[in-house]
């Protein structure tokens, strides 16, 4: 691809905050060792925002040299909701701010400020391993430096991140209750980005292990892809399964003509060896990429779904897909009842009800119930499958294609401008 010139609002790189972790109280402590537990009523003593020191040792927080980190946050929450799910001490560059919740009268949020350059350098790691092919690497890059720099230019364009519809829709001659959800960073209204699975993997200084991360956010810098007078909404996913999504079919329903749904043979090809050297330990713990199988009593299946969605469907009679998006991902699904049915989607809302944590994709086809009263799901992909396929971009790098080559696959008719260097 060839890189443009500069002609969109941002040009300097950035600084952003990011939601770490919250909670009634917060622990903080520098590589020294010295530690500092903050509450709620220290905050909104200072005014509902407080930047906390540590007196009793040095360096204090914020003055420790680029890259190196300032602080660390205990018991740090990753892959919320997922299998992975884990609690783990992060060390981080930046500055530290604490802030009083506005969800709830008790509880603080920890963010981290910091520049978009070295927020990258942990993203990159924190979604991949750090030793996965260094083309990848500038590829992921140029695609998290995208989402990321586009949010920030939408900010207020979309005031509710968290949209749900609800009307009616008919089914076989009766009018029933039809739900469409989706989730997107404009979830969060106290800081820019939250550090997890729901925006993107930030996790501090913790995860850098490779001089070819900081090589390959380096040689990027600045860099991002555009079409026509916007900044590219860039989304990836783990593996998409053969197949890419289209935008509508998880987000709002708006086109991208950067985002169409396009056949992926590379993530079919990832080896063993691939896979250890692009996933990081705890993405490797359940297998399955492109194709899995899960299988649920009708008993449990009516329980959770219960439990997730909040509605007593009773017995569960019937699962069946209304419209799939172009990669076969189911976007409406009928949950037929003895009680109550419902049409529910869109695609992360169904893998959120029909699992105790999430499917991995709504790439599925649905059987059941069985005689012995089971229903089974046989799907394809991790993910929503969106954009940039992590499973297939690493094969493609591992196979000598560029970094230019694999976001042309994955993002055609978009090209590279630089920002800021």
């Amino acid at each position: 691809m060839k890189t443009t010139e500069n002609k969109y609002t941002i040009t300097e790189e950035p600084t952003i905050r990011v939601g770490i972790v919250g909670g009634p109280t917060v622990r903080v402590s520098t590589p020294g060792g010295a530690v500092r537990e903050v509450g709620r009523a220290e905050v909104d003593a200072a005014g509902g925002e407080l930047r906390p020191t540590l007196e009793m040792a040095e360096p204090q927080l914020g003055e420790a040299e680029p890259g190196e980190a300032a602080f660390e946050l205990c018991d740090v929450a990753i892959g919320i909701g997922f299998h992975w799910e884990r609690r783990e001490p992060q060390r981080f560059e930046g500055s530290l701010l604490l802030r009083s919740s506005a969800d709830n009268d008790t509880d603080i949020i920890a963010i981290n400020e910091v520049g978009v350059e070295a927020y990258l350098r942990s993203v990159v790691c924190s979604e991949m391993k750090a030793d996965a092919p260094e083309e990848f690497l500038k590829a992921h890059a140029i695609t998290s430096r995208s989402w990321l720099l586009r949010q920030l230019a939408d900010v207020g364009k979309h005031p509710q991140g968290r949209c749900s519809i609800t009307g009616f829709t008919v089914v076989n001659d009766r009018i029933v209750d039809e739900l469409v959800c989706w989730h997107d960073r404009e979830d969060h209204t106290q800081f820019d980005v939250c550090a997890d699975d729901h925006c993107q993997r930030y996790q501090g200084v913790s995860r850098r292990t490779s001089a070819a991360v900081a090589r390959a956010v380096d040689a990027t810098r600045g860099i991002v892809l555009t079409y026509g007078d916007e900044i590219c909404d860039a989304r990836f996913s783990k593996c998409c399964g053969g197949r890419t999504e289209r935008f509508d079919a998880c987000w709002e329903d708006a086109s991208h003509p950067y985002l169409e749904s396009i056949d992926d043979p590379y993530c079919l090809r990832a080896t063993p060896e691939v896979l250890a050297t692009v996933l990081n330990s705890y993405d490797r713990e359940q297998p399955g990429f492109d194709q899995w199988t899960e299988r649920i009593a009708a008993d449990e299946l009516a329980a959770l779904i219960a439990r997730k969605s909040g509605i007593d469907f009773g017995q569960i009679l019937e699962l069946r897909p209304l419209c799939r998006g172009a990669s076969g991902r189911i976007t409406r699904l009928l949950i037929r009842g003895t009680l109550r049915s419902m049409v529910v989607g869109k695609e992360l809302e169904i893998r959120r009800w029909l699992s105790p944590t999430h499917l991995r994709s709504s790439w599925m086809d649905i059987e059941g119930p069985s005689a012995d009263g089971y229903f089974t799901f046989r799907g394809h992909g991790w993910g929503h499958g969106v954009g940039l396929c992590q499973i297939g971009a690493a094969v493609m790098g591992a196979e000598g294609h560029s970094s230019d080559e694999i976001l042309r696959h994955y993002f055609p008719k978009a090209q590279l401008t630089q920002l800021y260097k």
